[in-house]
């Protein structure tokens, strides 16, 4: 909503009937998801926008098929002081104040041996965060707060648990021809986590079907004649703002492959955070259960590259 002296709202009023608990529990699940406030019993609020006026009117379509009673209405304020405390009913800062408080606890006690179990509450925390960003009608510093304490955490975790994770390049992706990388040896870290398992299965799927790789346990032993991938000064490493996935993608032509621009989002999302992607949490479980299971890099990169496989043919088939 556009600041301004008589600033617009969305309003929903509604009545069901009380045969049945489980129309009213959905409608009300899906008016918090919004960020709807309760105004008193059956009127809920939110800032006028197109989206939150048309999610409501959803929501009274519910409500109607539920055999109940709905009103949408829109008004301004009528005084600053009515403006100021329905402005005071959205604040997130309570929300925001418990996440610093759980990721500073998180870094404090930040030790290798803590790595794995700070990295599991921390993706606990970011979808916490993301759920209450989304619901913050009025973001202010407190979320700017968050979103750069959790990404600090973040990266400290990441170089406890995989050291050598690549710093982004400053420089130009140029086109490159497959033909001059068939057969070849490519080489990047030990224990590839999301990135490096999605380029190496984009690399023997779509690159070099007969791709090569040896697995580094320090990058400074990356043969002259390996083709390095995903760590600092390697042929093709993070760009920018674009993991690995995404260079290769853009190296060899294969940005219009609609499915691996999909795909491509997962990987991004996974590796560095970004814009959440639906399919990721599933495929982050998936690749830690391999992960888990096999200590072998190349029996990993197997089992992994099934699963890239699968999720490659129902992306191109969507």
């Amino acid at each position: 909503m556009k600041d301004s002296a008589r600033p617009l709202w969305s309003m929903l009023v509604i009545s069901l009937p009380g045969r049945s608990a489980t129309p009213r529990m959905r409608i009300w699940r899906a008016l918090k998801g919004l960020g709807a406030v309760v105004l008193r019993d059956g009127v809920y609020l939110l800032p006028h926008s197109e989206s939150a006026a048309r999610s409501l009117r959803e929501q009274a379509e519910a409500v109607m098929a539920s055999g109940g009673d709905a009103h949408v209405l829109s008004f301004t304020s009528s005084d600053q002081q009515q403006a100021e405390h329905f402005r005071k009913l959205f604040d997130r800062t309570a929300d925001y104040a418990r996440l610093i408080e759980a990721i500073r606890k998180d870094k404090s006690g930040l030790t290798k041996k803590r790595a794995e179990s700070v990295s599991r509450h921390l993706k606990k925390i970011r979808r916490e965060f993301e759920a209450v960003a989304a619901t913050d009608h009025f973001a202010g510093p407190a979320k700017e707060q968050v979103q750069l304490l959790l990404s600090q955490t973040e990266a400290a975790v990441a170089a406890l648990l995989s050291p050598g994770e690549p710093h982004a390049a400053a420089r130009e992706i140029l086109r490159l021809n497959k033909a001059g990388y068939q057969n070849r040896l490519w080489a990047t870290r030990t224990r590839p986590w999301v990135d490096r398992l999605a380029s190496a299965w984009l690399i023997r799927r779509f690159i070099d079907p007969k791709a090569r790789f040896i697995w580094l346990k320090d990058p400074k032993d990356c043969p002259a004649d390996a083709l390095g991938f995903d760590f600092d000064n390697a042929t093709f490493t993070h760009v920018g703002a674009r993991v690995t996935f995404e260079v290769l993608l853009t190296s060899f032509g294969l940005e219009e492959n609609a499915a691996l621009t999909r795909m491509a989002a997962l990987v991004h999302y996974l590796d560095v955070g970004g814009v959440p992607a639906a399919e990721a949490a599933g495929l982050e479980m998936i690749l830690n259960g391999a992960r888990q299971q096999f200590v072998d890099d190349d029996k990993l990169l197997k089992e992994a590259s099934r699963t890239f496989d699968f999720l490659y043919m129902s992306c191109a088939k969507e």
